[in-house]
C-alpha cells in the first residue's frame, strides 16, 4: 500500500474513495498505544481526586469530570497526531463515525479507531458535565465537541483529496477551544469562557499557529510530501510560510508579555527546532513521519497549559 513520494493515493479517486489505507503496525505504534492508555488512566485518577477533594456530592461530581475531560481532550489531540504520525489517516476509509468493529480495532492498537472513541467518551462526558451543571462553559463545551466531530469527518474528505485544507485546520483549532474550555473551567470556575479567551492575546497568537499547523498537513494532503524550498511555488508551501510566520508571532507576543508566560516562551522558541525536525521527517517520510508529530503537538499543549495556568 505504499505510494512514490510526492503522489496522491489511490483513494483519491471515486471509485476508490471508501477504502481504507492502513497504517503499519510498528512497535513504536504498540508503544504509544500503551502510554495513550495510561494518559486515559491519569485522566481517570485525576478526575477521582479532584472530585474527592471538592466539598459538597454535586460539586466534587462536576469538578471531577471537569479535570477528566481535560485529560480526556489532551489524549484526544495526542491522538489525532500519532494518527497522522504514522499513516493512520484513512485506516479506516471515509466511513464515520464508527465502523462495525470499531472496538476491536481499537484493542488491536489502531490510532484511528481509538481517536474516534476517545472523541465519543470525551463527548459523553460533555453531555453529563450540562446535565449536571448546564453554565454558558459547559454548553459551550458541548456545542464545541458537536462542530468539532463534524469538521472531524471532513478531515477524511480532505486527506482524500476532496475537501479545501481549511477543513482540517478548522478541526484542530476546534480541538484545542474544546480541550481549553474544560481548562479553563476547571481552573478559574465561574468565570466565562469567552470573555476569557477575549482578553488572552497569548492564545490567540498560539491558536493562529494551530489552524495553520492543521491547514499545512490539510494542504500536502495523505502521503504527499511539502519539498525544499527558499521561495514558496505551490499551495502547500505558501501554507508552511503562513504556518512559520504565525510561530514568529507566536514568540513576538510571549515575548512582549514577558515575564508574564516565561515557560511558554521558552517552549515556543523550542518549537523552532522541533518544527524543523518535523519538516524533515514528512520531507523523508510524508505518510508516516513518525513520532515528530506528536511531539511536536505536545509542545503546543505544553504551551497552551503554560499560559492558561500561568507556569513560572
Amino acid at each position: 500500500m505504499a505510494t512514490s513520494l510526492g503522489a496522491k493515493p489511490a483513494v483519491v479517486s471515486d471509485t476508490t474513495l471508501p477504502h481504507a489505507i492502513e497504517g503499519e503496525m510498528t512497535p513504536a505504534v504498540r508503544m504509544i498505544g500503551r502510554i495513550i492508555t495510561a494518559g486515559l488512566l491519569l485522566a481517570v485518577a485525576a478526575g477521582l481526586w479532584q472530585g474527592f477533594s471538592s466539598h459538597g456530592l454535586l460539586n466534587g461530581l462536576v469538578n471531577g469530570l471537569k479535570a477528566s475531560e481535560v485529560g480526556f481532550a489532551m489524549v484526544l489531540i495526542l491522538l489525532g497526531s500519532i494518527v497522522e504520525g504514522f499513516g493512520y489517516g484513512l485506516s479506516l476509509g471515509t466511513k464515520w463515525p464508527y465502523t462495525r468493529n470499531i472496538v476491536v480495532l481499537m484493542v488491536r492498537g489502531d490510532p484511528e479507531a481509538a481517536h474516534r472513541v476517545v472523541a465519543t467518551l470525551v463527548g459523553l462526558v460533555a453531555l453529563a458535565l450540562v446535565i449536571l451543571a448546564p453554565t454558558v462553559t459547559t454548553i459551550s463545551g458541548l456545542i464545541l465537541i458537536v462542530v468539532t466531530a463534524l469538521f472531524g469527518m471532513g478531515t477524511l474528505y480532505v486527506l482524500a483529496g476532496r475537501a479545501p485544507a481549511f477543513v482540517h485546520g478548522t478541526h484542530g483549532l476546534l480541538a484545542y477551544g474544546v480541550f481549553l474550555v474544560y481548562l479553563t473551567g476547571l481552573a478559574y470556575p465561574g468565570l466565562n469562557f469567552w470573555t476569557y479567551l477575549g482578553a488572552m492575546g497569548a492564545l490567540h497568537a498560539l491558536l493562529l499557529a494551530v489552524f495553520l499547523g492543521g491547514m499545512t498537513t490539510g494542504q500536502r494532503g495523505f502521503g504527499t510530501a511539502i519539498g525544499a524550498f527558499v521561495q514558496p511555488r505551490k499551495a502547500s508551501q505558501w501554507t508552511i510560510a503562513a504556518h512559520i510566520t504565525a510561530g514568529l508571532i507566536l514568540v513576538a507576543t510571549l515575548g512582549y508579555m514577558m515575564p508574564a508566560y516565561p515557560i511558554a516562551f521558552y517552549l515556543a522558541v523550542g518549537q523552532f527546532a522541533v518544527g524543523f525536525l518535523l519538516f524533515h521527517a514528512v520531507s523523508l517520510k510524508p505518510k508516516d513521519p513518525g513520532i515528530m508529530v506528536a511531539f511536536h503537538q505536545s509542545m503546543v499543549l505544553l504551551m497552551a497549559l503554560a499560559i492558561v495556568l500561568v507556569w513560572r
